[in-house]
């Protein structure tokens, strides 16, 4: 058998029904679909690798993952066409259309792509950006997809506190504790709250993200809108680097993974 094709597949997804990206062992992720639908369309098993992984409830407007693909379709398998009439695959059928009839209507494929055998959904991303949603007044359409509260907020303070985390790459005071990883150093480029309509959008973007870290720093952040802190309390916070001087992780429901990127796409 000759090498393998590796592709990436944009997605979306509405995370309400979901516990996250991440295939779980008693629970229903986005993942798991996805690779169902992929090994009904193949006729063989699919594993797919993500950009990063979504908490249960967190909505995605952008997200890539990869696999491999045999570069000829398995004996008695489908056919596949990976991006129309003039693809280099057209031997092969993996059209979106197809992809998109069989997956559950809150997750969707945007594209097909095929990439060099190295590109890796997750090591290669070079930027990912978030935006959490509040709103003030109730409204039954914003439910399960923007975070309801009540009060003013001081729109100005939360906007220098978010500048000031700029100045930072240590973010251990904004992570879950007891994960697994190498470094929680990151490099936010954009920290950022907006006006929008009946209530607030924060913008953010950075080169990696620590789990739950956008969580906690809106969280973080209302403290300040709401004159609990003063923003210059978000030094002391990071400097610590403890989880426990940080804000509380707000509803999952906000929270929207809005773009990756890749020095290839």
């Amino acid at each position: 058998m000759g090498q393998q094709q590796r592709y990436f597949l944009e997605i979306a997804y509405d995370g309400t029904r979901y516990h996250g990206w991440q295939t779980q062992p008693n629970a229903i992720a986005v993942q798991q679909k996805l690779n169902e639908v992929l090994a009904i369309l193949l006729r063989q098993p699919v594993e797919t690798v993500g950009a990063g992984r979504t908490d249960t409830g967190v909505h995605a407007r952008q997200l890539f993952v990869h696999l491999d693909l045999p570069p000829q379709p398995p004996k008695g398998g489908a056919e596949v066409d990976l991006e129309g009439a003039n693809s280099p695959f057209r031997e092969r059928r993996l059209e979106l259309a197809s992809l998109n009839a069989l997956l559950p209507h809150d997750i969707v494929v945007k594209r097909i792509i095929p990439v060099h055998a190295e590109a890796h959904a997750r090591f290669d991303a070079t930027l990912r950006s978030y935006e959490y949603h509040i709103h003030f007044s109730k409204d039954p359409f914003r439910q399960n997809y923007s975070w309801q509260i009540k009060g003013e907020l001081d729109v100005e303070l939360m906007n220098r506190a978010a500048r000031m985390m700029m100045e930072y790459t240590d973010f251990s005071c904004f992570s879950k504790s007891n994960t697994q990883v190498k470094t929680n150093n990151c490099k936010i480029m954009r920290a950022e709250w907006i006006r929008k309509d009946d209530g607030l959008v924060f913008h953010i973007s950075a080169d990696r993200f620590l789990r739950n870290m956008v969580r906690a720093i809106v969280g973080t952040c209302m403290m300040v809108g709401r004159r609990e802190m003063e923003p210059e309390s978000i030094r002391q916070i990071i400097e610590s680097k403890n989880r426990s001087n940080a804000g509380t992780s707000v509803p999952a429901c906000g929270l929207y993974l809005t773009e990756v990127k890749y020095p290839y796409i």
